[in-house]
């Protein structure tokens, strides 16, 4: 079965011309995005999916008892039949059939049942849009089902994840499923050698995390020289003119798990394919930028912006630099190269914190990312800022890069034929999901109902009376019988907390710094008498099993204790506990003067500080009020950016590729 057989009429329409296929990356004129805008939400009001997607489910059932008499060889050829046309129509009411056949296969193959909700959400993603589902309801074989028909039709299918070790769990999982139906899925990791991950991109179904298989495509782009037409990529094979062979076999269809994660949060920063260029860089000129740096005065020679963590020098700032550089040498005697160090050093002094935005792992900077709390292996800042942080950590320098090639997420996806998405949280960007990647959200229900009691949230005035809410907030639970996992921002914040525990109260702390044994401390954090201090995404993908004791007593306890800047990521902590009609309780313990209250309602925070002076705990009105100006705020410019980002990476494209050397 050819693949083009298996896509929308249109594609054809949109390849790009390069070295394997892929759709164009075209900057839609903003009228027609806005028509189109218009258009989706219309269809939303007028044609809601669940309904569509319930009569396939019930026609699926319907033929099941039929395809539980057949034998295992007949369900492989009755699916690799049907899968083709039914992946072509990308339809859910062409889709029955070939549900009820994985259906089955997956009784067969992995002793487990898919609930109809999983055979939706799978009919989700086979049609190119993105199914919200709620945390618990089994998004790792809905991919799989969804993946297995994509296989059987001969679309090569990335099923793509936040990390090294959910895509070769995922993998591993759904194995026996895909071997069922005689196929055999790869497994994509970071270390994996280039002959090994050109293998795993051959097989019909390849797992893969969202930074491999970008930074694969660039080094596949690089290696080809830019965009070539497959015809000049075969004569450069003809001639050995390429480094090594190609991994990828092209952008046809993606699953993304964790979309909003992947699509939305880390779509501010470019990833970057970069080569080391040289010997590191002598130490000195950035350690006297910081000793300049630390002479300087807030408000006087520089200014900050929180909300878009940005700094910039005031009109005394640049003078003062070059006082203070004067008789220096070097770069120091050059206005662009000192203010460059300088305004480097002030960022890494003011902006970027230890067991904040970084941590520090035998001996070098690791970024940490700030919506996961996860270490992005390998990654470095730009411009020496990543040198300018080891110098203020006292680290010896590592060697700066010369950037080979850069995309966003945003630019990247949307070059997929076809692109699939599954998240718990998705329904605050639903428009800018659509906008950007032309993915409509579809929400489907929970299996079983929802059992989670929330109790209001409450907002304290300061830091010290927050952790001590906390603490007591722990105790009571503990007392009721039910363990207790505490949502922390970052790093500092969970070490803040351990601290403020102390070894009156066991706990286990999952941060940056645990980030190889974060599966097993979340996953045993529904066990009797647990208390697990994380970052608010820390464990995302991974199950908390109950004990039966715990079950009985009302389940998991989830203690937010700051909002982020995305209400979507509160949403997905609360999601930890009261999975699939589990039992399970909801609490946020909150400060007046956290974080994105300050970045973000900096003058609604001080006038609630004054009207309610005195008072240790203000009303649930005021914290409303708060969080939806701070959030709101957060939301639109984080939105902002991503569209500024999305449009500088397209205009540098266009600038390369006037040199040929286009991305």
């Amino acid at each position: 079965m050819s693949t083009a057989a298996t896509l929308p009429l249109d594609i054809g329409e949109s390849l790009a011309h390069g070295i394997f296929p892929e759709r164009r990356d075209v900057d839609e004129p903003v009228h027609d995005r806005f028509a189109r805008g218009v258009l989706w939400r219309l269809k939303r009001r007028l044609i809601p999916a669940v309904p569509t997607l319930r009569k396939m489910a019930q026609a699926a059932g319907e033929l099941e008892q039929e395809i539980q008499q057949q034998t295992d060889d007949e369900l492989r050829r009755r699916l690799f039949r049907a899968a083709p046309a039914a992946v072509q129509a990308g339809k859910a009411q062409g889709l029955a059939e070939v549900m009820a056949l994985v259906r089955e296969g997956a009784r067969r193959a992995l002793n487990k049942r898919p609930f109809d909700t999983q055979l939706m959400g799978a009919a989700v993603l086979l049609e190119g849009r993105l199914a919200e589902m709620q945390t618990g309801e089994g998004k790792t074989l809905t991919a799989g089902l969804a993946a297995a028909i994509a296989g059987a039709a001969g679309l090569p299918t990335h099923v793509v994840t936040v990390n090294d070790y959910l895509a070769r769990r995922d993998c591993e999982l759904m194995q026996p499923l895909f071997g069922f139906f005689g196929m055999t899925a790869g497994v994509v990791w970071a270390t994996l050698e280039h002959e090994a991950k050109r293998v795993a991109y051959q097989r019909p179904i390849t797992y893969c995390t969202n930074q491999s298989l970008v930074f694969d495509y660039l080094r596949d782009r690089v290696s080809a020289g830019g965009r070539v037409s497959p015809a000049q990529m075969q004569a450069r094979l003809l001639h050995g003119r390429l480094p090594q062979p190609l991994l990828l076999r092209g952008l046809h269809f993606a699953i993304v798990d964790e979309a909003d994660s992947i699509l939305i949060d880390e779509a501010r920063t470019p990833l970057i394919l970069s080569e080391k260029q040289g010997k590191p860089p002598d130490a000195t000129d950035y350690q006297q930028a910081l000793r300049i740096a630390a002479t300087l005065k807030l408000g006087e020679h520089f200014g900050i912006d929180a909300a878009r963590h940005s700094l910039h020098f005031e009109a005394a700032g640049l003078p003062a630099v070059r006082e203070a550089a004067e008789g220096l040498g070097g770069i120091w005697g050059v206005a662009r190269g000192r203010e460059h160090l300088v305004g480097q050093a002030l960022r890494a002094l003011h902006l970027f914190h230890r067991d904040q935005h970084y941590v520090v792992i035998d001996g070098t900077v690791q970024i940490v990312d700030e919506y996961t709390g996860r270490v992005l292996e390998g990654r470095s800042w730009e411009g020496g800022l990543h040198q300018m942080i080891e110098a203020k950590e006292g680290l010896d320098l590592t060697e700066p890069a010369r950037t080979l090639a850069r995309i966003t997420f945003q630019r990247f996806f949307c070059r997929y034929l076809r692109l699939a998405g599954m998240t718990g949280t998705a329904a605050e960007v639903a428009p800018e999901l659509n906008q950007v990647y032309r993915l409509d959200v579809v929400r489907l229900p929970t299996h079983k109902p929802d059992q989670r009691i929330t109790h209001p949230p409450r907002l304290v005035r300061t830091q010290a009376a927050k952790w001590a809410a906390v603490r007591e907030a722990i105790a009571q639970q503990l007392a009721a019988g039910r363990p207790v996992l505490v949502g922390t921002r970052s790093v500092k914040a969970s070490v803040a907390l351990s601290d403020e525990l102390g070894p009156r109260q066991v706990h286990r702390v999952l941060n940056a710094r645990q980030d190889q044994e974060e599966a097993d401390i979340v996953a045993s954090a529904g066990e009797p008498g647990a208390v697990t201090v994380a970052t608010n995404m820390a464990g995302r993908g991974t199950d908390i099993h109950l004990d039966d004791r715990v079950r009985e007593k009302g389940g998991l306890a989830v203690l937010l204790t700051e909002f982020h800047d995305s209400a979507r990521i509160d949403r997905q902590l609360v999601g930890r506990g009261a999975r699939q009609g589990d039992p399970g309780v909801a609490l946020a313990i909150v400060a007046l003067d956290d974080e994105i209250f300050t970045a973000h309602a900096a003058t609604l925070q001080a006038l609630l500080g004054r009207l309610f002076a005195g008072r240790d705990e203000l009303p649930g009105w005021a914290l409303a009020l708060l969080r939806r100006a701070a959030q709101g705020h957060a939301g639109r410019l984080h939105a902002a950016m991503r569209r500024r980002t999305l449009k500088a990476d397209r205009q540098l494209d266009n600038l390369l590729g006037f040199a040929g050397n286009q991305i």
